[in-house]
């Protein structure tokens, strides 16, 4: 069943069945290494976007630090700290090529791979642009999500994975949000279709969280230690003032 409880207190990710993904394998793909580019003291890296295990860094890849932020789309707190740490992150911290900032995806039910394969879709420089949209208009979309009908329901949890997906963006209103940002149809279904992604996506988020413990979102790395009882822009901040 599809979980819509958004209180303030943070709620544990779904486990893969959830997710409507069937018991097809979860195999990782380890695509061949790619070449960095050279850091340099002028480079502006505002717009570098990386495509790396399912998560997307922003900034310059080969940063001496390193922030990840661990999200969902469905958590109320990670759209509030898109709306003020992440923009922030984007302006000050990015740019200069001292750290970088990857988001990752914690799924926690349907609606949440649904939007995560389309903020995937198209190539990686696409992402940010996706991500905000998608975001930036949770509170419509959950709006529409606490009155649908049964009927509707019904068609998020039966018949094949894509149809589920297709039901949900229908119904959701994120055709709509992609088309918007100059999406086909056609485009979009392509893209709701992508089984082996959906299948990346729900092993890099059963591997995070067994490897950091992660218990909600979003949560922060940085360096590769998990900050405990970091989960907003206002504990986070602190931090990254700190960072020589």
């Amino acid at each position: 069943m599809i979980r819509t409880n958004m209180k303030r207190s943070l709620r544990l990710v779904a486990p893969i069945a959830a997710l409507g993904l069937g018991s097809m394998a979860l195999t990782a793909l380890a695509g061949p290494a790619r070449p960095r580019p050279a850091v340099t003291a002028s480079a502006n890296w505002s717009n570098a976007v990386e495509e790396r295990d399912s998560g997307h860094v922003l900034g310059n890849p080969q940063a001496e630090r390193r922030l990840v932020e661990f999200m969902s789309y469905t958590c109320s707190h990670c759209a509030e700290f898109a709306r003020t740490g992440e923009q922030a992150i984007k302006l000050v911290v990015v740019p200069r090529g001292r750290a970088n900032f990857e988001i990752r995806h914690l799924l926690r039910d349907p609606i949440d791979l649904t939007a995560t394969l389309l903020t995937h879709c198209g190539a990686s420089e696409n992402f940010a642009r996706n991500h905000q949209a998608i975001l930036l208009r949770q509170s419509e979309w959950m709006a529409k999500e606490r009155t649908i009908s049964q009927a509707q329901r019904t068609r998020w949890n039966f018949g094949t994975n894509i149809a589920r997906r297709r039901a949900i963006a229908s119904d959701l209103g994120f055709y709509d949000i992609m088309e918007d940002r100059g999406y086909s149809r056609t485009q979009i279904d392509r893209c709701l279709a992508d089984e082996a992604k959906a299948n990346r996506l729900a092993q890099a988020t059963q591997r995070d969280i067994a490897a950091l413990g992660l218990q909600g979102t979003p949560s922060f790395v940085l360096d590769g230690q998990l900050l405990n009882g970091v989960h907003s822009w206002d504990a986070l901040r602190p931090v990254l003032e700190k960072l020589d």
